[in-house]
């Protein structure tokens, strides 16, 4: 679903993965705050994206993009080439399906697919899509606080918490590299959330957490360099 140009806004948000639960929160949320919204789905089978664009005529545009295909990135960013967002926020990602099994357990293909979809991919769309950003803007990740090596003293979910460090570190490298840049970077560790990634025990609901996380994210605009953050703006411990 593509418009021709979104109305008049506080802003336009490119929202990487915003088919379902968090993203398609962060989405709505947004919208309720004057922004519009740009966001992406892995295929072009109507979603609960789709259901929300219905219900905002005009301020919702839906892109078809797999995180983890190069080529499905490069075709986006040409899709939207001349087009300046003040913020883009990459939310895709996922967990191994047995958070119980160590490290040594966990099998090479379910280990390569959770540091590709969670560590490369993130940063991949963050230099395909960067250029499309405000010099002033800001770009976010949703990363998460299992990927705090300072805060972990529990241990479990090994393989998800390895995927999600190394995107910090990443992040690092990148933030080192642009460090003369005026955009803000953010970190973005949300807590444990109830939704199809997060499960049913989860202690938080979406709607407890995602209006902090967007103003965490607000509130971070203007501020350049590189923050690991949570919902309520503190800083986590790398």
């Amino acid at each position: 679903m593509r418009q021709a140009a979104l109305p008049a806004a506080v802003g336009t948000i490119l929202l990487v993965g915003a088919s379902r639960g968090l993203g398609l929160a962060m989405a709505a949320e947004f919208l309720t705050r004057g922004w519009n919204v740009v966001g992406t789905v892995r295929d072009s089978a109507g979603s609960d994206l789709h259901a929300l664009a219905d219900k905002h005529p005009g301020r919702v545009e839906i892109e078809v993009l797999d995180v983890v295909e190069p080529d499905q990135i490069t075709a986006l960013r040409d899709r939207l080439s001349g087009r300046r967002f003040e913020m883009l926020f990459h939310n895709a990602g996922i967990a191994n399906a047995n958070a119980r099994q160590s490290v040594a357990q966990v099998s090479t293909e379910a280990f390569v697919r959770l540091m590709v979809t969670n560590a490369l991919s993130p940063m991949r769309v963050i230099e395909g899509l960067q250029d499309l950003v405000s010099t002033d803007g800001l770009i976010g990740v949703m990363s998460s606080g299992q990927g705090s090596i300072g805060n972990n003293e529990k241990g479990g979910a090994e393989a998800y918490r390895g995927s999600k460090a190394a995107l910090n570190q990443l992040m690092r490298c990148y933030a080192a590299r642009h460090a003369a840049e005026q955009r803000a970077l953010v970190l973005m560790a949300p807590g444990w959330i109830r939704t199809a990634l997060g499960g049913p025990d989860a202690p938080f609901g979406i709607e407890d957490a995602i209006p902090k996380v967007v103003d965490v994210l607000l509130a971070q605009q203007g501020k350049p360099g590189l923050k690991f953050l949570d919902r309520e703006g503190r800083t986590v411990p790398w």
